[in-house]
């Protein structure tokens, strides 16, 4: 496990926080444990062994960033996309063969489940025989967040189904993905797909092998509440 870059989805501009009073700000420069989302993201992604972090970002975060708050192996590409999945293909196109780690902005783990996760995964890819073309996707139980991602696991630890309408676990906003998956740039964009989870469900369609671990302390910070027990996470953590 070495060599593999981090990615960070950072481009949304955070509308329900906003709205439901968490912040003010843009999401990645929302602060949680004294440090801007998107400055402790690339720190979490670099301690778990990433050799560089690349995050996409908005035209509107851009103008608000502080340079000096952000780690140095950091790097930045501002765009200001339609979704999700444009946002990751962006990241594609500075994103090189091999496996990537990647993951949303508000996505908040304990960096030591993260980088747990990190080791596991590339040890399930390493025992694959399908090596090239697979992933492996933190899950986390539900807890009655709305708007999850629901991930259909089986015993072994195969996603058969992203995207249904209810399943005991949800995506963690974690993934180690290889850079095979910007093949179906072109497929998703034909069929018109929107969002970075209509592709994930793309790739399980298109063949790619979609694995899961499941993690215990994952939040994804959507509003208000949500923030506050990232802070009560981080503060335990420290």
């Amino acid at each position: 496990m070495s060599g593999f870059k981090g990615a960070i989805l950072a481009a949304g501009r955070g509308e329900r926080l906003r709205a439901s009073g968490g912040a003010f700000l843009p999401k990645p420069l929302v602060e949680l444990g004294g440090s801007p989302m998107l400055a402790r993201q690339a720190t979490a992604l670099l301690e778990a062994g990433a050799g560089e972090v690349l995050a996409i970002i908005n035209s509107e975060t851009a103008a608000l960033l502080k340079p000096e708050k952000f780690p140095p192996k950091l790097s930045l590409m501002v765009r200001d996309t339609p979704n999700s999945m444009e946002s990751l293909f962006a990241l594609g196109e500075r994103l090189s063969a091999g496996h990537f780690l990647l993951a949303t902005v508000d996505a908040v783990m304990p960096e030591s489940e993260l980088r747990a996760f990190v080791e596991a995964a590339f040890v399930r890819l390493s025992a694959s025989n399908t090596g090239s073309d697979a992933g492996v996707l933190a899950v986390v139980r539900w807890r009655g967040d709305r708007n999850p991602l629901f991930t259909s696991v089986t015993s072994a630890g195969l996603i058969t189904e992203l995207g249904a309408r209810s399943a005991e676990m949800v995506t963690a906003g974690f993934y180690v993905l290889p850079a095979l998956i910007f093949r179906l740039v072109d497929k998703a964009r034909r069929q018109r797909l929107g969002a970075m989870r209509e592709f994930l469900a793309l790739l399980l369609n298109e063949g790619f092998c979609l694995q899961a671990i499941e993690v215990k302390n994952a939040i994804d910070v959507d509003e208000a509440p949500d923030l506050d027990a990232a802070r009560r996470l981080a503060e335990n953590n420290r």
